[in-house]
């Protein structure tokens, strides 16, 4: 049997095995609290994919050369550049997206799905597989926060990245766009992951 190459696998895990979101449960912050529209959940998932993806690769680079008694004020000046960069262009290009995303923006700084990665894997690893591990981390977060933000802006509004979805008879709920129907929402997509997971090992 031909072995899977381990930068696949480090690609692979952020997707489902090690999900941010789903299986870590990490980054629960902006996971909650900007996925009451589909399309904000996006924008927060490619903002935080850039700043991983790129921050590991920088910390990849220079792993050697950055001293262990200052590392982690190291990885925060890296991850801080890049969420400038990623602020800028929002506010540049994307006006009202991020004044829908607000403060979450500069929080990725401290996000600790990124300064996680930083730490236990970028500063550990050759930048081939410090970049696969980011771009598999980011994406894995990436469709969570679209995913959760589908479910609660079809419920909540009856549209998906605001496009109308259920008709006029539909009576929105109001709860799927609040902070409570942010946890319950999450609480039955975690129902359901489980439950494939489980699935999925009872047939391997």
């Amino acid at each position: 049997m031909t072995k899977t190459p381990v930068i696949l696998k480090d690609f692979a895990k952020g997707l489902w095995q090690e999900n941010p979101v789903f299986r870590l449960l990490i980054g629960m912050c902006p996971t909650l609290a900007v996925t009451s529209q589909a399309q904000n959940g996006l924008a927060m998932g490619l903002a935080t994919s850039f700043t991983l993806i790129a921050s590991s690769t920088i910390v990849s680079i220079f792993r050697k050369l950055i001293p262990k008694e200052v590392r982690i004020p190291s990885y925060i000046l890296i991850i801080a550049t890049f969420v400038t960069i990623v602020s800028l262009y929002l506010q540049a290009k994307f006006p009202d997206i991020s004044k829908d995303l607000g403060p979450y923006i500069p929080l990725i700084i401290v996000n600790c799905l990124i300064l996680g990665r930083q730490e236990v894997f970028a500063s550990k690893n050759p930048t081939h597989r410090a970049a696969a591990d980011a771009l598999g981390m980011g994406l894995g977060f990436t469709i969570s926060l679209v995913a959760l933000g589908m479910v609660r802006e079809l419920l909540g509004s009856g549209t998906i990245f605001s496009f109308k979805v259920l008709g006029d008879g539909f009576r929105p709920w109001i709860i799927m766009l609040t902070p409570p129907g942010a946890f319950l929402s999450l609480g039955l997509m975690l129902g359901m992951i489980n439950i494939i997971d489980r699935l999925l090992k009872g047939k391997s």
